[in-house]
Order: structure tokens, then sequence, then C-alpha cells
């Protein structure tokens, strides 16, 4: 799978109580605050824990709960879709629902799609983004360009991100499978070295950067794109012409956005999944109720509410028994998660001043799950050292 996934990781910017490194990590949790840790071996006996009644902020480790939740609503081998209709046999219309894997290789295999059904030509291009309630804003999450900040919107390209860079010929497209377009273009104006990933910024830009690649592609595959992309409202009298299932099924989407922490594809999850439920379009609210319901109903969680599906937001707080059951559910599905460690498959978390991982160790009698969650400020692999620790 050709993923281009770029997560930029914050530092740590509050001062750091200072942790020897030949001393015993699992000792000097103890002198942390606001630390939380529940260990289990393999058949369920607890081999350590810290305040594990005590809720705390689980930052990116809540990306499990987000893919337990479209596990157990969706199932695994699912696949999201994206429908493509004419309008007086001239005009194309693109309806979003949401899609996060719509990277430039998707839109390739949906020009050559569509050139299958006998298109050969268009007069325009619509785009309707209207499965997702405008002005969502998620809390945590800041207007910066950085990648992981890259806006909500029912239909987008490459998680809502560009990969460009600065030539001597002027702004170019850094891949091959992604052609410049003229929001490229213009972006590419303002960004800051030889060569970067950012993201558009602004989420009205956000179907008619799809829009552009989907003409380009059409374009070299042979089908003559004319006229303006506009974005509205599907006409009433739009024909179905195609209907595009993803390539990519949900365990491929699950094991991107969390091997590399992606908050888009998280937080898009997380809107249609309450859209899904409840009907579009998709709002937070609808979200988080959808959510809240579910680890109220199959968790037990009673005292916790969900803000978000990425774990930017410091209102998520969860204690790590309950994580532990979750974990509980999700060991079926450990191996979706990244094993920075030989034998740990596990998912970080990082905000400022939080270091978290939660996760499986593997042993010959089978996974034992743990879950840590320090909100104080310590030094990055930290986290990784107590980790060892429990393997040990």
């Amino acid at each position: 799978m050709n993923l281009r996934i770029r997560l930029l990781m914050g530092c740590l910017l509050l001062p750091m109580i200072s942790l020897g490194s030949d001393t015993n990590p699992l000792k000097q949790l103890e002198q942390l605050e606001q630390t939380s840790l529940l260990a289990l071996d393999s058949r369920g006996n607890r081999i350590a824990s810290i305040a594990q009644n005590q809720t705390r902020i689980p930052a990116s480790t809540l990306k499990v709960l987000t893919a337990w939740l479209a596990i157990t609503h969706w199932g695994l081998e699912s696949r999201f879709f994206t429908d493509f209709y004419l309008v007086n046999n001239r005009f194309l219309w693109v309806k979003g629902y949401g899609d996060p894997f719509l990277v430039s290789e998707e839109i390739d295999l949906i020009a050559l799609a569509l050139k299958k059904t006998g298109l050969k030509q268009i007069q325009g291009l619509g785009l309707d983004e209207q499965f997702f309630a405008a002005n969502i804003q998620i809390d945590g999450q800041s207007s910066s360009t950085n990648p992981y900040d890259a806006p909500l919107a029912a239909l987008s390209a490459n998680f809502n991100t560009l990969y460009l860079q600065r030539t001597p010929s002027g702004i170019q497209s850094a891949e091959p499978q992604t052609p410049l377009t003229a929001i490229g273009k213009t972006l590419g104006k303002s960004m800051q070295g030889k060569k970067t990933r950012f993201n558009i910024q602004d989420r009205r830009l956000s179907s008619r950067y799809f829009g552009e690649l989907l003409a380009s592609k059409m374009n070299s595959h042979g089908i003559k794109t004319f006229g303006d992309i506009y974005t509205d409202k599907l006409p009433s009298n739009a024909k179905l012409l195609y209907r595009h299932y993803n390539s990519h099924p949900l365990s491929d989407v699950l094991k991107a956005m969390l091997q590399y922490s992606t908050n888009f594809i998280a937080n898009q999850l997380f809107l249609m999944l309450g859209a899904d439920y409840y009907g579009a379009p998709a709002t937070l609210e609808k979200a988080q109720r959808f959510a809240n319901l579910q680890v109220k109903t199959h968790l037990g969680w009673n005292d916790v509410y969900i803000q978000e599906g990425a774990g930017l937001s410091r209102k998520n707080k969860i204690s790590a028994t309950q994580f532990m059951e979750l974990l509980h559910q999700f060991q079926p599905y450990r191996k979706l998660l990244a094993s920075k460690i030989r034998g740990i498959y596990g998912k970080t978390g990082t905000l400022n001043g939080v270091s978290c991982y939660a996760g499986f160790i593997e042993s010959p009698s089978g996974p034992a799950p743990f879950a840590l969650f320090i909100n104080s400020p310590v030094p990055y692999n930290y986290r990784m050292r107590v980790a060892r620790a429990l393997q040990r």
C-alpha cells in the first residue's frame, strides 16, 4: 500500500522531571503527578497499577476507541464510496460522503472507471459536499498548516494536504502521482522551505482540490474536461453514473490511522459514524452522541464523555481501568497497531505535557494488555522505557 501520510509530532515544551535512565522506570512512575498505569498478564492478572481508576487525558491513544467504533459499526472489510452523476449528459457531479482515503492513486482509479462507462467529455464539474455540516470545529485542533491540523470535509483528496517543492523553475508537486493544480500553485507561493507537506487550511477548498485532481486525471485518460468547477447541492435531475468503492477496505484505513496517528482519518471516521447512525448531515454533536452511547452500552463507561475521535481535545478523560475494557474488546485487532518495540503492539499519545502508551505485549501464553497515561512532562521515549520494563 502506497501511503504518503506524514505526522509531525510536537515537542514537549514544559519543564520535565529528571528521570535517570539507570533507574527502574516503573519505580519512577510513582513520583510523577497525574499518572495512571494498569498492566495485566495474558490471563488477566494484574502485574502493575498506579492510580488506575483516576481519569486522565488519553491523547492519541483515543484513536484505538475510534478504530473499535468503526470496526463494530461497519466491519473490517467495508469500503467507503463516492457517487458520480451526470446532468443533461454534459455535466459531471460528484457527491462525497467523507471517504478519508481518496489519495491520488484512488482518484486515478476513479478516472479510469469513469472512462469505462463511456464518458468522453464533460462541460463542467459540480461538487456536492453537503454530507458534512459547515463550520465543524474540533476542540484541540488549531489553524496551523501542519498536516495533523487538516480540515475535515465530505469530499477531500490526499488527507487535505499538499506535498510541494520549490525548484528553479517554480513550484512543483513533490510526488509523481499527484499533478500540480491551481490550488497547489496558489498555496505553494507561501510555502516554507524547499519541500513541504502542509494542509489546505480552508475547508472550502477541500472539494475544489479534489475536483482539480479529478479533472487532471480524467484529461490524462482521454476524458476531455471543459468548463468550471463549482460547489453546490446535487441537482434533482442528476442521474447516477457510477458509484466508486474505495480499493482499500476499512482495515487498511484503520492501520494507516493507527500507525501514522492521522488525526484527519480519525475525525473523518468519527463524523461519518454519527451521520451513518443518526442521518446526514454529519455534525460533531451526532458523532459525540453516537460514541458516548456506544461506550456506555458496550463498555460500561458511565462517567466518560468523548469529545472527538483523534485525541486532540484535553476534555477527553479516561481511566486506565476503563481503557482496559476497550483493550479487551480490541484484542482481536491488535496487529492493526504499530510495533515500535519488538513484541509490543501499541498506540502512543502525545500532547504538550501528556505522554501515553497503550496496547499489548505479546507473550507465549497470549497478549498482555497495558494502559499508561502520563499527564506530566517527561522525555518522549520514557513511555517506551516503561513498556520495556513491563515486557521484561
